[in-house]
């Protein structure tokens, strides 16, 4: 008889551990991945064991960059860093829709270097490269005859500009067939473009001319009508001057934009990526006259929608 008191005490007790075991399993999460989407307040993490996760930020998440060999110091940081590709630990608990709402976000410095150049353009990861890479190739000899015909027209448009006015009207359709071509090489990635604003910048300047305030302060209207937007800022600079000084330029051009964006349009940084500092890449006019180098002085600000959010 006391043996089978025995069994059963020990049953019910090995009954209650494990209900324990799943509860404390259920009430906190602490998973490891790489962020594959921003769509708002919430972001999708691809997992080793688990698979997609969708994670929700609150404005109670800490989010911490890592530091030191063992990793005891942290620096606080905004959700603007959470950029796609970027690797990290996220620690919290799922809500009644399946979210993992998320306590603490980490990542290491160096992993968020990576990913900001991925965003700058500067280094494709192997993810997107393995799932963009037959329709890159099968466009890319297209799209380097293009560029190929963009930079021979540039050259003459250079030339003759001297000898003319008239072709001031050639610069401004040359122009348009590099923005076409930019929006080209945009649509390959996971988001539709559905709104640009460009403003230009004085020689040595960082601050934005009233003239171009009401148009992004329109851009962030439309933005807020649309679903799951995500804004875009890139700052670009002339070739006049020292690489370091444009690349200086290029990230406060940026940094400005962002900053009425968000102070005057009510643009949340939820919905923004980490502005990109492109420097004197991707320029769109010669930088051997003045009109070219002022044509260069700008920043990019782009409505983005992710792909599988509009259904195209």
């Amino acid at each position: 008889m006391r043996e089978s008191t025995g069994r059963i005490v020990s049953t019910a007790s090995l009954f209650v551990a494990t209900v324990l075991l799943v509860c404390g399993f259920a009430a906190a999460q602490n998973l490891q991945g790489v962020i594959n989407g921003r769509s708002g307040a919430t972001m999708t993490l691809q997992t080793q064991y688990s698979g997609t996760v969708v994670v929700l930020l609150t404005p109670s998440t800490e989010i911490d960059e890592v530091q030191g060999v063992l990793k005891f110091r942290k620096k606080e940081m905004g959700v603007t860093a959470l950029v796609p590709g970027l690797p990290v630990q996220v620690q919290g608990s799922y809500n009644a829709q399946n979210q993992l709402v998320a306590d603490t976000v980490k990542f290491k410095g160096s992993d968020l270097q990576n990913a900001e150049d991925i965003q700058a353009g500067i280094t494709p990861t192997e993810q997107q490269a393995q799932a963009n890479q037959q329709q890159i190739q099968q466009s890319e000899e297209q799209i380097q005859a293009q560029k190929q015909a963009l930079q021979e027209q540039q050259q003459q448009l250079a030339a003759e500009q001297q000898q003319t006015a008239t072709n001031q009207a050639a610069i401004a359709a040359n122009r348009a067939a590099i923005a076409a071509d930019n929006k080209r090489f945009g649509e390959l990635a996971d988001y539709n473009i559905l709104g640009e604003v460009t403003v230009y910048f004085a020689n040595g300047s960082t601050e934005i001319e009233d003239k171009y305030k009401p148009q992004l302060l329109q851009l962030a209207r439309q933005a807020k009508t649309t679903t799951a937007y995500v804004i875009q800022v890139q700052g670009y600079a002339s070739k006049v001057g020292s690489a370091a000084l444009n690349q200086r330029l290029s990230m406060e051009r940026a940094d400005h934009v962002l900053e009425l964006l968000e102070q005057q349009g009510n643009i949340p940084l939820t919905n923004v990526l980490a502005p990109g500092a492109m420097g004197t890449s991707k320029q769109v006019a010669p930088d051997a006259t003045t009109e070219g180098q002022a044509e260069n002085r700008r920043v990019v600000v782009r409505i983005l929608q992710n792909k599988g959010i509009a259904g195209t």
